[in-house]
């Protein structure tokens, strides 16, 4: 099917075409809207998973799958996903635009170079970095920086261990260890989606922490004078891009942080505006919903003062019997324990079971009457498939359970309290969502938590960098497991994105690449298409 002009895209959403710049016939870039002027009237759909396998589950081909199908039967519907980083395209993962006939489009340019955004986050993260390095070269006279108090790393958007621990200015007067992490787990990644606006982005920026004096007093960006040019290189990325599913359906694809390094969720202006222009907008939390699921709630919705009506947890076959260690049955508990993690936020659920071609007749009706017993409505999707058509009972089902809301929508509830301190914070997280019973600080994020206090930032929420593979702060530690203690290596303040991150277990915020990355099997074919983009291609 071939893709509509993106100006008719724009026409289905009634916005403005005088909002809207144009980058050839397939994206746009669309002006944020003043939120102080009215509250958004369409309705919220959260996409998240039960713990996916190491293939992943589906959840975008189904978030695609489900905007197709609420197209079909006539909904006003518009879609948010998350921007694809180079990293995990060219690694293990693939291409994250969905799959099959259930995909946004043009697949090829946004899961590349897109519309620069990532380029713009890593050149604005950089300029940081460099303003303080050459801060550090002059003495930090002016910011009282010294290379031991620095914090601030560099990023780059690939996967590339190697990065991990560098040594920079070797040999020279401020010579320092530091590291890159991946552009999707810079803090500035995640100012951008979680900025309402230009004004608040500018003021995110200038409150970043990029180290410490030798007393302790946090030095901030906008002490090294660096706030202003960053506005400047990130002033069109904080506009949404606008492209379409492959039935033309309106999709917003914006920012892009992970959800088991950063908080996993698409931008906040754009949600915002799909909201205004829609009756339904779907969205996409990252992996499941003890991670991206969590974050979305805790973090994205608390801070953009907005709240889903319901929760669509995508579940396969496969990862069910994962869980179980071959056994379906035994996987079942897995999905009535996300279930209770949907409804510790006094959310209704709904599960998707996105269907396999090899999947069990059997199995599947096991499965669907499980859920029913438990309270909560399901339906299936074979948007990867049949696209739109593939959907279209899990798009009846979404519409009732919207209806059923109307008249009492769910309100916001958190797992913690703003004003509780971080501890409490992650053990709230983790005793509730993870089924652990307790958290440990190593030495090193006992210290880092101290200086929180010294510095009066031990009251922000919580942003967990966990394996998303696992329930527990171990990849094989598998979806049943309860009753553990996870440990917490590092505690990093992230003052401009409002939240400390935790990173928990052996993760790393710069992954690496497989033994077989996925880039040896991408090429461009003869007519200028690439192939070896996506799984399967």
């Amino acid at each position: 099917m071939p893709l509509r002009p993106i100006l008719d895209v724009a026409a289905d959403l009634g916005l403005d075409p005088a909002t809207l710049t144009t980058l050839g016939r397939n994206k746009a870039k669309v002006d944020p809207i003043d939120r102080r002027a009215t509250p958004p009237t369409g309705r919220l759909v959260l996409v998240s998973a039960i713990t996916p396998t190491p293939a992943g589950e589906g959840k975008t081909t189904v978030s695609v799958g489900l905007t197709q199908g609420l197209q079909r039967i006539g909904a006003s519907v518009a879609l948010c996903l998350r921007e694809p980083s180079l990293g995990p395209v060219f690694g293990v993962k693939g291409g994250g635009t969905g799959g099959g006939q259930a995909q946004v489009e043009p697949a090829d340019e946004i899961n590349l170079h897109f519309t620069g955004d990532l380029h713009a986050i890593s050149s604005a993260h950089n300029l940081l970095a460099a303003m303080v390095d050459t801060d550090l070269h002059f003495g930090g006279t002016t910011s009282g920086l010294t290379p031991a108090t620095t914090t601030w790393a560099r990023v780059v958007d690939m996967n590339d261990r190697a990065l991990r621990k560098v040594i920079v200015d070797a040999g020279g007067k401020a010579e320092r260890s530091t590291r890159f992490d991946i552009t999707a787990a810079s803090e500035v990644m995640a100012i951008l989606a979680l900025a309402t606006s230009l004004d608040d982005l500018r003021a995110r920026l200038a409150r970043t922490v990029v180290g410490r004096t030798a007393d302790g007093a946090p030095v901030t960006a906008d002490a090294l004078g660096a706030t202003d040019a960053m506005v400047v290189l990130l002033r069109e990325a904080l506009r949404p891009n606008l492209v379409q599913t492959r039935e033309g359906a309106p999709a917003f694809v914006h920012a892009g942080p992970f959800a088991n390094i950063a908080h996993g969720c698409s931008s906040v202006v754009a949600t915002d505006l799909a909201l205004r222009h829609a009756d339904v907008v779907v969205t996409e939390a990252g992996f499941g919903f003890d991670l991206g699921g969590e974050k979305f709630l805790d973090l994205k919705m608390r801070q953009a003062e907005l709240w889903p009506r319901c929760v669509v947890l995508v579940a396969t076959l496969r990862a069910l019997r994962s869980h179980g260690g071959g056994d379906l049955t035994l996987g079942l508990e897995h999905l009535d324990r996300q279930l209770a993690n949907v409804r510790a936020f006094g959310l209704p659920p709904l599960v998707a079971l996105n269907v396999f071609p090899d999947d069990s007749e059997e199995d599947l009706r096991s499965v669907e009457a499980h859920v029913a017993a438990s309270g909560a409505p399901s339906g299936r999707s074979t948007g990867y498939t049949h696209g739109g058509a593939g959907a279209t009972e899990l798009a009846e089902r979404v519409l009732t359970l919207l209806e059923a809301t109307d008249a009492d929508p769910p309100t916001p509830r958190f797992l913690y309290r703003e004003d509780e301190p971080v501890v409490d914070k992650l053990q709230a997280v983790a005793r509730t969502i993870y089924g652990a019973a307790d958290v440990q600080l190593s030495e090193a994020a006992q210290a880092d938590l101290a200086w929180l206090r010294q510095a009066g930032f031990d009251r922000l929420p919580v942003c967990i960098a966990k394996t998303h593979l696992s329930l527990t702060d171990d990849p094989k530690g598998g979806g049943l497991a309860r009753g553990f203690t996870p440990t917490v290596h590092e505690l990093r303040l992230s003052a401009g994105a409002g939240f400390v991150v935790a990173r928990m277990g052996r993760i790393f915020t710069m992954p690496g690449l497989p033994r077989e990355p996925a880039a040896k099997s991408v090429r461009v074919r003869p007519d200028g298409s690439v192939r070896g983009l996506m799984q399967g291609d």
